[in-house]
């Protein structure tokens, strides 16, 4: 099986990793992370890349297509390359994910429309415009389409399509092997709990606006 993990300038790391240490863990499974070109790809903060081993092009028809999210998915909106690969990995793809705003990528290229979906909280309003049906949950499976919500929730999908895959045990021991067991110094990880000056601080600052 192979697992694509797709890579752009300006991603956010924590959504190609999370599902890089969970998904990456299936048995008699290869993951590569894909680019247009191959070689380093700069995250968000630029402090950190990650390295594209194939281009697009070299991977065709992977079985599972993962798309991050981040800043940069903006620019990948329109980028016709991008939009035409996801098209054709999905044609043939067993599983088509995403995590935080990968969801806007996938749903651009036509993948989601009248499918239920998430995204980053603040992005879900986005959605609308390409014709998908957001939902606030943490991880959403619509047919083939998983998508997860915000940055962190990429290990929650991870999990969740492990055990689809191969079986809630072998999920639940990747989750003990990488001691996944979150205990959060703030009960603030959703825009249903954090203090709301802080919700609307960053509603007011979003470069999303609804659709």
């Amino acid at each position: 099986m192979q697992i694509a993990i797709v890579l752009y300038d300006r991603f956010t790391a924590l959504d190609a990793v999370g599902p890089y240490e969970t998904l990456g863990r299936l048995r008699d499974s290869q993951t590569v992370f894909v680019a247009e070109r191959p070689g380093p790809v700069r995250t968000d903060t630029g402090n950190l890349a990650l390295t594209a081993d194939r281009s697009l092009a070299d991977v065709p028809h992977p079985d599972i297509v993962v798309v991050p999210g981040g800043p940069g998915e903006r620019a990948q909106l329109d980028n016709e390359t991008l939009l035409d690969w996801l098209r054709t990995a999905d044609a043939d793809s067993t599983w088509t994910t995403s995590v935080c705003t990968g969801s806007l990528l996938l749903a651009a290229a036509g993948l989601l429309t009248g499918r239920r979906a998430t995204s980053h909280w603040l992005a879900l309003d986005a959605l609308k415009g390409f014709g998908a049906e957001p939902t606030g949950e943490r991880v959403v499976t619509d047919g083939k389409y998983v998508t997860a919500a915000g940055v962190s929730s990429g290990i929650d999908m991870g999990l969740t399509l492990l055990g689809r895959i191969a079986g809630d045990e072998h999920a639940q021991a990747v989750q003990l092997l990488t001691e996944y067991d979150p205990q959060p110094p703030y009960d603030a990880g959703s825009p249903q709990k954090a203090p709301a000056h802080l919700v609307e601080r960053f509603r007011d600052g979003s470069r999303f606006t609804p659709a």
